[in-house]
């Protein structure tokens, strides 16, 4: 397993820490609420739900997190300003967690964070997110709001390999980078992301977590659970209850390159992705130890609540 050369930085956002060596801290497990095609939203432009399934998904995802010690957010998702008010208002009150605010546009994500800076939530969420398309109006306006924490994706549409991700990250030349200009834009908190489309580009994705965490030392993750899960609906290739297994395989990859979060997509997939990330967790926790003397000193560590405390 791995160890970083570049120091790595720990950011803390809601009083969760993300980041640093592997195997000092916990995977930070993102689960996804309002998404596209979620059955608890009726109506997605209203923001009309099922709040009481959605009280019962949030605390799911809690109940896992407590048991296995992998502290948890939360990826609350809208496509309009009236709706994600709603949705906004509804978790704030509900989980102390904080929680990506996954808007389609620019447009909408400067009309959200004014409306978070109005309602005291600046330190809670994290602005999901800045891409290749960053424009100079969302720097103002993260700067503007007193914006402190996003989510910087690294796809290149012109290069997807590695070197594009650390060529639009860096910027070449006179051309800013992305990390350069999120930190014009006054943030504090980076999460770097790299980006999964297909099965086979979750190695690629995992890969790039190391290289991204070895270059910038910053927090870094990725979401390899969606295309698996649309891969097994639609290729029935093994019999049972194999899509549960593929996704807790492609979570495992990335932790074992360094994740130090995994966005895995619908809550109810917790019940599954929470015990398997523990378990890596805790393999990676005992080897960090043994093979490059870091203590894992977070009492809430899956290691530590779920096996043994490392003293």
């Amino acid at each position: 397993m791995l160890n970083f050369k570049k120091e790595q930085q720990t950011i803390d956002i809601g009083r969760i820490k993300i980041g640093g060596q592997i195997g000092k801290y916990p995977t930070v497990l993102i689960g996804s609420i309002f998404y596209e095609g979620d059955k608890i939203v009726s109506d997605e432009n209203k923001g009309i739900f099922d709040k009481k399934k959605a009280e019962e998904l949030i605390f799911l995802q809690k109940e896992l997190s407590d048991k296995s010690g992998n502290p948890c957010m939360l990826d609350v998702v809208g496509t309009s300003e009236a709706a994600f008010r709603k949705y906004i208002d509804f978790v704030a009150n509900l989980t102390s967690d904080p929680f990506l605010l996954n808007a389609t546009s620019a447009e909408l994500r400067i009309k959200l964070i004014k409306y978070i800076k109005e309602i005291g939530l600046t330190d809670r969420i994290i602005y999901n997110s800045i891409n290749y398309t960053f424009l100079e109006e969302e720097v103002n306006a993260i700067k503007k709001y007193n914006i402190k924490s996003a989510l910087i994706q690294s796809l290149n549409p012109t290069n997807s390999r590695i070197i594009g991700m650390l060529k639009l990250l860096k910027g070449k030349d006179d051309k800013e980078g992305l990390v350069e200009k999120s930190l014009r834009a006054g943030l504090k908190n980076i999460l770097l992301f790299t980006n999964v489309f297909e099965i086979p580009t979750i190695g690629l994705a995992s890969r790039g977590i190391y290289r991204l965490k070895e270059e910038f030392g910053l927090p870094t993750g990725t979401a390899p659970v969606g295309v698996i899960g649309k891969w097994c609906i639609k290729n029935n290739v093994f019999k049972g209850n194999f899509k549960s297994a593929c996704e807790s395989a492609g979570v495992a990859l990335a932790q074992a390159m360094g994740a130090d979060y995994i966005i895995y997509g619908a809550l109810k997939k917790a019940e599954h992705i929470f015990p398997s990330a523990a378990i890596i967790d805790a393999m990676i926790s005992l080897n960090s130890r043994i093979t490059f003397g870091l203590r894992t000193i977070e009492k809430n560590h899956p290691i530590n609540k779920l096996y043994f405390p490392l003293t």
